[in-house]
């Protein structure tokens, strides 16, 4: 069986965010994965996902360190960046990255911005 809709992982330690982005990518046509936290979806396993949005402030592995993580077993895999903190978003590590995004964002502009990276991806880059 073809698989016909893509895994978007979605790591927040706000439960409010986790539900309202489950919600508008389902919405969008993927299937979301919710996470609590990185540990949790690092336990999950990363082998299913087609994405990952994940927030930077978090307790325990950070963003940051979560995307480092990612991109060392799934160098492929797109990751974008979601903060609420302005201080954090201004830093050279957050601006460097593929997808970043400030809380709070515009929906439609993360939902393109999600399409193009996986078409990307599929092409190979």
């Amino acid at each position: 069986m073809n698989k016909t809709r893509h895994v978007v992982a979605i790591v927040d330690d706000d439960p409010r965010l986790l539900e309202s982005m489950s919600d508008l990518l389902e919405s969008a046509g993927y299937v979301a994965r919710s996470f609590s936290s990185a540990g949790s979806l690092l336990v999950n396993g990363l082998s299913d996902l087609d994405l990952l949005i994940t927030d930077i402030g978090m307790p325990g592995i950070d963003g940051f360190e979560l995307r480092d993580l990612v991109r060392k077993s799934r160098p492929e895999l797109p990751v974008f960046l979601i903060t609420g903190r302005h201080e954090i978003a201004d830093q050279g590590r957050a601006q460097g990255a593929g997808g970043f995004f400030r809380k709070p964002f515009d929906a439609q502009a993360l939902i393109a911005a999600i399409a193009n990276a996986l078409h990307k991806s599929r092409d190979g880059g």
